[in-house]
Protein backbone atom coordinates (compact mmCIF):
# COMPACT_ATOMS: atom_id res chain seq x y z
CA UNK A 1 0.00 0.00 0.00
CA UNK A 2 2.67 2.33 0.50
CA UNK A 3 3.81 2.01 -2.95
CA UNK A 4 0.83 2.38 -4.49
CA UNK A 5 -1.32 5.15 -2.57
CA UNK A 6 -0.45 8.74 -1.98
CA UNK A 7 0.79 9.58 1.15
CA UNK A 8 -1.03 12.70 1.52
CA UNK A 9 -4.14 11.24 0.29
CA UNK A 10 -4.02 8.53 3.28
CA UNK A 11 -3.81 10.76 5.58
CA UNK A 12 -6.29 13.92 4.51
CA UNK A 13 -8.29 14.33 7.57
CA UNK A 14 -6.41 12.98 9.84
CA UNK A 15 -3.12 14.76 9.93
CA UNK A 16 -3.40 17.37 6.71
CA UNK A 17 -5.60 19.57 5.61
CA UNK A 18 -7.16 19.70 2.32
CA UNK A 19 -5.46 22.23 -0.02
CA UNK A 20 -9.21 23.81 -1.58
CA UNK A 21 -11.09 24.50 1.66
CA UNK A 22 -14.63 25.03 0.37
CA UNK A 23 -17.85 23.40 -0.37
CA UNK A 24 -20.41 23.97 -3.45
CA UNK A 25 -23.95 22.01 -3.19
CA UNK A 26 -24.72 23.24 -7.14
CA UNK A 27 -22.47 20.45 -9.42
CA UNK A 28 -21.85 22.92 -11.86
CA UNK A 29 -20.02 25.74 -9.35
CA UNK A 30 -18.26 22.75 -7.73
CA UNK A 31 -16.96 22.03 -11.45
CA UNK A 32 -16.30 25.33 -12.23
CA UNK A 33 -14.32 25.84 -9.07
CA UNK A 34 -12.15 22.94 -8.49
CA UNK A 35 -10.58 24.15 -11.68
CA UNK A 36 -10.90 27.39 -10.84
CA UNK A 37 -8.24 26.58 -7.94
CA UNK A 38 -6.04 24.24 -10.14
CA UNK A 39 -5.14 26.72 -12.55
CA UNK A 40 -4.61 29.69 -9.84
CA UNK A 41 -2.30 26.75 -7.88
CA UNK A 42 -0.45 25.68 -11.05
CA UNK A 43 -0.06 29.84 -11.91
CA UNK A 44 1.12 30.80 -8.91
CA UNK A 45 3.73 26.90 -8.68
CA UNK A 46 5.40 28.76 -11.64
CA UNK A 47 5.46 32.23 -10.39
CA UNK A 48 6.35 31.89 -6.92
CA UNK A 49 5.69 28.68 -3.93
CA UNK A 50 2.93 26.48 -3.36
CA UNK A 51 -0.94 27.75 -2.00
CA UNK A 52 -3.63 26.53 -0.17
CA UNK A 53 -7.05 28.19 -1.17
CA UNK A 54 -10.23 29.17 0.71
CA UNK A 55 -13.73 30.54 -0.48
CA UNK A 56 -16.27 31.36 0.72
CA UNK A 57 -19.52 33.49 -0.15
CA UNK A 58 -17.84 36.43 -2.24
CA UNK A 59 -15.07 35.94 -0.75
CA UNK A 60 -11.56 34.01 -1.84
CA UNK A 61 -8.29 33.68 0.41
CA UNK A 62 -5.42 32.28 -1.07
CA UNK A 63 -2.59 31.26 1.32
CA UNK A 64 0.69 31.23 -0.21
CA UNK A 65 3.49 29.09 1.48
CA UNK A 66 7.32 30.61 1.05
CA UNK A 67 10.83 29.81 2.08
CA UNK A 68 11.67 33.59 1.64
CA UNK A 69 8.32 35.69 2.19
CA UNK A 70 10.51 38.85 1.47
CA UNK A 71 10.51 38.42 -2.07
CA UNK A 72 6.79 37.69 -3.29
CA UNK A 73 6.10 40.72 -0.63
CA UNK A 74 8.63 43.14 -1.86
CA UNK A 75 9.18 46.66 -1.21
CA UNK A 76 6.48 48.28 0.13
CA UNK A 77 4.09 45.79 -0.71
CA UNK A 78 4.93 46.15 -4.43
CA UNK A 79 5.70 42.59 -5.23
CA UNK A 80 2.31 41.51 -3.10
CA UNK A 81 0.02 43.68 -5.13
CA UNK A 82 1.28 42.48 -8.45
CA UNK A 83 0.27 39.11 -7.34
CA UNK A 84 -3.43 40.72 -6.42
CA UNK A 85 -3.63 42.07 -9.99
CA UNK A 86 -2.60 38.67 -11.76
CA UNK A 87 -5.08 36.53 -9.81
CA UNK A 88 -8.07 39.12 -9.92
CA UNK A 89 -7.41 39.63 -13.38
CA UNK A 90 -7.65 35.71 -14.24
CA UNK A 91 -10.49 35.31 -11.53
CA UNK A 92 -12.81 38.58 -13.11
CA UNK A 93 -11.74 37.74 -16.86
CA UNK A 94 -12.02 34.80 -19.32
CA UNK A 95 -10.50 34.22 -22.14
CA UNK A 96 -12.72 35.77 -24.68
CA UNK A 97 -13.01 38.94 -22.33
CA UNK A 98 -16.65 37.77 -20.69
CA UNK A 99 -17.15 37.53 -16.78
CA UNK A 100 -16.31 34.13 -15.69
CA UNK A 101 -19.14 31.66 -14.22
CA UNK A 102 -20.26 31.10 -10.81
CA UNK A 103 -17.69 28.95 -9.92
CA UNK A 104 -15.02 31.97 -10.27
CA UNK A 105 -17.16 35.30 -9.14
CA UNK A 106 -15.79 38.10 -8.34
CA UNK A 107 -15.85 39.41 -5.10
CA UNK A 108 -13.31 40.16 -2.18
CA UNK A 109 -9.44 38.49 -2.74
CA UNK A 110 -7.45 37.94 0.40
CA UNK A 111 -3.32 37.61 0.33
CA UNK A 112 -2.03 35.41 3.29
CA UNK A 113 1.91 34.58 2.99
CA UNK A 114 2.78 31.86 5.36
CA UNK A 115 6.83 31.41 6.44
CA UNK A 116 8.47 27.99 5.46
CA UNK A 117 10.58 27.99 8.95
CA UNK A 118 12.52 24.66 8.33
CA UNK A 119 12.54 24.45 4.20
CA UNK A 120 14.21 20.80 4.76
CA UNK A 121 11.22 19.67 6.20
CA UNK A 122 9.40 20.65 3.34
CA UNK A 123 9.10 17.93 0.53
CA UNK A 124 8.47 20.11 -2.44
CA UNK A 125 11.32 22.68 -1.77
CA UNK A 126 13.64 19.65 -1.38
CA UNK A 127 12.26 18.08 -4.35
CA UNK A 128 12.47 21.45 -6.35
CA UNK A 129 16.05 22.27 -5.47
CA UNK A 130 16.88 18.89 -6.61
CA UNK A 131 15.54 19.30 -9.95
CA UNK A 132 16.80 22.98 -10.36
CA UNK A 133 20.38 21.63 -9.50
CA UNK A 134 19.89 18.15 -12.15
CA UNK A 135 18.63 20.78 -14.97
CA UNK A 136 22.18 22.70 -14.19
CA UNK A 137 23.94 19.39 -14.73
CA UNK A 138 25.32 18.67 -11.36
CA UNK A 139 26.13 15.48 -10.20
CA UNK A 140 22.67 13.80 -9.46
CA UNK A 141 24.15 11.40 -6.79
CA UNK A 142 25.66 14.16 -4.96
CA UNK A 143 22.93 16.31 -4.93
CA UNK A 144 20.67 13.85 -3.41
CA UNK A 145 23.20 12.88 -0.89
CA UNK A 146 23.41 16.34 0.44
CA UNK A 147 19.79 17.25 0.13
CA UNK A 148 19.11 13.66 2.53
CA UNK A 149 21.71 15.43 5.05
CA UNK A 150 20.35 18.60 5.02
CA UNK A 151 16.88 17.60 5.70
CA UNK A 152 17.93 14.39 8.39
CA UNK A 153 19.85 18.00 10.14
CA UNK A 154 16.76 19.81 10.31
CA UNK A 155 15.61 16.87 12.34
CA UNK A 156 13.41 14.35 9.76
CA UNK A 157 13.17 10.92 11.01
CA UNK A 158 13.59 9.59 7.53
CA UNK A 159 13.91 10.82 3.52
CA UNK A 160 13.41 9.15 0.62
CA UNK A 161 14.38 10.16 -2.47
CA UNK A 162 13.45 8.61 -6.11
CA UNK A 163 14.53 9.83 -9.19
CA UNK A 164 13.76 8.48 -12.57
CA UNK A 165 14.20 9.28 -16.37
CA UNK A 166 17.33 9.51 -18.29
CA UNK A 167 19.66 9.90 -15.41
CA UNK A 168 23.12 11.91 -16.43
CA UNK A 169 22.28 11.98 -19.86
CA UNK A 170 21.94 7.87 -19.91
CA UNK A 171 20.39 6.40 -23.41
CA UNK A 172 18.23 4.40 -21.43
CA UNK A 173 15.88 5.64 -18.60
CA UNK A 174 15.98 4.04 -14.97
CA UNK A 175 15.31 4.45 -11.76
CA UNK A 176 17.04 5.19 -8.71
CA UNK A 177 15.70 5.63 -5.19
CA UNK A 178 17.84 6.64 -2.19
CA UNK A 179 16.92 5.96 1.54
CA UNK A 180 18.13 7.08 4.83
CA UNK A 181 16.21 6.78 8.30
CA UNK A 182 12.30 5.43 8.35
CA UNK A 183 9.41 5.78 5.97
CA UNK A 184 6.53 4.44 7.33
CA UNK A 185 4.78 5.06 4.64
CA UNK A 186 1.59 2.95 5.45
CA UNK A 187 1.08 4.21 9.18
CA UNK A 188 -1.90 6.98 8.92
CA UNK A 189 -0.32 8.60 12.12
CA UNK A 190 3.01 9.16 11.16
CA UNK A 191 3.40 12.45 9.68
CA UNK A 192 4.97 11.72 6.25
CA UNK A 193 5.33 14.77 3.62
CA UNK A 194 5.32 13.94 0.02
CA UNK A 195 6.13 15.67 -3.78
CA UNK A 196 7.03 15.28 -6.56
CA UNK A 197 8.66 17.95 -9.00
CA UNK A 198 10.06 17.15 -13.16
CA UNK A 199 13.09 18.56 -13.59
CA UNK A 200 13.44 18.97 -17.97
CA UNK A 201 17.17 18.68 -18.84
CA UNK A 202 19.04 18.53 -21.86
CA UNK A 203 18.40 14.46 -22.71
CA UNK A 204 14.76 15.04 -21.23
CA UNK A 205 12.24 15.51 -18.38
CA UNK A 206 13.50 13.81 -15.11
CA UNK A 207 11.03 12.93 -12.46
CA UNK A 208 11.91 13.75 -8.87
CA UNK A 209 9.96 12.25 -5.59
CA UNK A 210 10.40 13.44 -1.89
CA UNK A 211 9.28 11.32 0.71
CA UNK A 212 10.46 12.74 4.29
CA UNK A 213 8.86 11.36 7.85
CA UNK A 214 8.77 14.49 10.03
Amino acid sequence: MGQKVHPKGLRLGVLYNWDSRWFFSNKKAYREALLSDVKIRDMLMKKLSYTAVKRAINKITLIIYSVKPGMIIGRGGKGLEDVRNFISMYLKIGKKGKNLPVGRQEGKLEIKIEPVKKPYLDAYYVAQSIAEKLIRNFPHRSVIHNSMNRVREAGAKGVKIQVSGRIAGAEISRREKYFDGTIPASTIREDVDFAKYPALTKSGYIGVKVWIAR
